[in-house]
């Protein structure tokens, strides 16, 4: 790839969300905005390898895609007023200097781009699909196969959710008071099921880490909180999400098995991205310490990675605290899931007998960590049999490639009694 395609690839990464929600707040338009970036960097593609990277690549790209949209404006309009609108939004594009965007305006335009994804009166399908495409720059065809659902599929659920934007007339702003908490809390909502569905892949035929979606995924965590940096929710998230990522290298093997984290090489575990996770960990106690309100449940749940991530070895981790954690979280998030992960924690310090105990309670037949869990409790208990059947369940459930093969490797290791 040359120096001029790196380039591109570089602007289109960092900028297309800026110039997505430039265009939005201007015209009102989502298709407009996402067609005239799309062009804008079209031609980039075009002009660039001839002419030469401009002095400053991303004012180039806002430059052209604004005066493409009033080109078309202009082209479409039909009525003396929109010519007049246009003629009126073109002198103005030729008048603002394509070198001095007003910084804290575009912060603003991409904090509401991402609050309208994610409005609540559209689906959790639509907000994660317009989501990576207005704010992510993923392509429908990159959506599709990272979802693993038809092109066509996709493209429905983005043209709909536009339909459904500009027929509620839902307005380009970011909402004040406990509405915008709302609006933050869906935000984090979709970009925890982006990342959660690229760190264990729930398609066999996928890899079982889906490193462009994690990746993604950190990257509008990151913005979100560079907009946000005040919103304890918003770090936990981030920090979750960088401390989650930091053992990635370490959680498949070499022959594409599941590693689980008490087998983990932590040599391999990333000591940058822990070391930032850590210390967003750190911020979050020390504002609980002074005040701030109490954590919620990313912050709890990053607290709880922190811990993990803290020892050095599997038998140096702290279970108590890791308990004390997820009593917090089970009070703010009574669900199964939430129980089943305090039960597996709890056999660390009570030992397996008590927490299948409390795994037997819980109604999570269809879910297959609850069989893969029961299956390690009933296995170190000594009932081969009965943990046979409960690892078969888990197999018959699980997507993941990885997962897969650890829970084969798993059953086939045990005896016959």
């Amino acid at each position: 790839m040359s120096l001029v395609d790196d380039t591109i690839t570089r602007v289109h990464r960092e900028e297309w969300a800026r110039v997505v929600a430039g265009l939005t707040r201007r015209f009102g338009d989502l298709d407009l905005a996402e067609e005239m970036a799309a062009e804008a960097f079209a031609l980039a593609v075009e002009r660039w390898p001839a002419d030469g990277v401009p002095p400053n690549p991303a004012g180039w790209i806002t430059t052209t895609a604004n005066r493409r949209a009033i080109d078309r404006l202009r082209r479409e309009s039909r009525r003396d007023a929109k010519q007049k609108q246009a003629r009126m939004l073109y002198d103005d594009a030729d008048a603002v200097p394509p070198d001095s965007p007003d910084d804290d305006a575009i912060e603003d335009d991409r904090l509401r781009l991402i609050i309208v994804c994610c409005h609540p009166a559209l689906s959790m399908e639509a907000r994660i699909a317009l989501t990576l495409r207005l704010v992510g720059g993923l392509t429908v065809a990159e959506i599709a196969h990272a979802f693993l659902v038809p092109e066509a599929t996709v493209g429905r659920r983005i043209t709909r959710a536009k339909a459904k934007i500009a027929a509620a007339k839902i307005p380009y702003r970011v909402p004040s008071g406990g509405d915008l908490q709302v609006r933050v809390t869906g935000v984090l909502a979709v970009l925890f099921l982006v990342f959660n569905e690229g760190y264990l892949a729930s398609d066999p035929q996928q890899e079982p880490v889906r490193t462009e979606l994690t990746s993604e995924a950190i990257r509008l965590a990151r913005l979100l909180h560079d907009l946000l940096p005040a919103d304890g929710e918003v770090t936990g998230l981030l920090a979750l999400m960088l401390l989650t990522d930091a053992r990635r290298a370490a959680r498949v093997s070499a022959w594409g098995e599941l590693v689980p984290l008490g087998e983990q090489d932590r040599g391999g575990w990333n000591a940058a991205e822990i070391a930032e996770g850590h210390a967003l960990v750190r911020a979050r106690l020390a504002a609980v310490a002074a005040g701030g309100g109490p954590p919620g449940r990313y912050q709890i749940l990053a607290a709880i990675n922190a811990v993990h991530t803290s020892a050095r070895d599997v038998r140096d981790t702290d279970w108590d605290q890791v308990v004390a954690l997820y009593d917090q979280l089970v009070r703010l998030d009574p669900s199964p899931v939430v129980a089943l992960n305090r039960a597996v924690a709890i056999a660390e310090l009570d030992g397996p007998e008590v927490a299948l105990a409390l795994i037997d309670r819980l109604d999570l037949d269809g879910y297959h960590a609850y069989h893969a869990a029961r299956a390690d409790l009933l296995r170190r208990l000594g009932r081969s049999g009965d943990a046979r059947a409960a690892y078969d369940k888990a197999i018959t459930l699980t997507g993941n490639s990885g997962e897969i093969t650890y829970l084969i490797r798993r059953r086939d290791q045990l005896g016959r009694h």
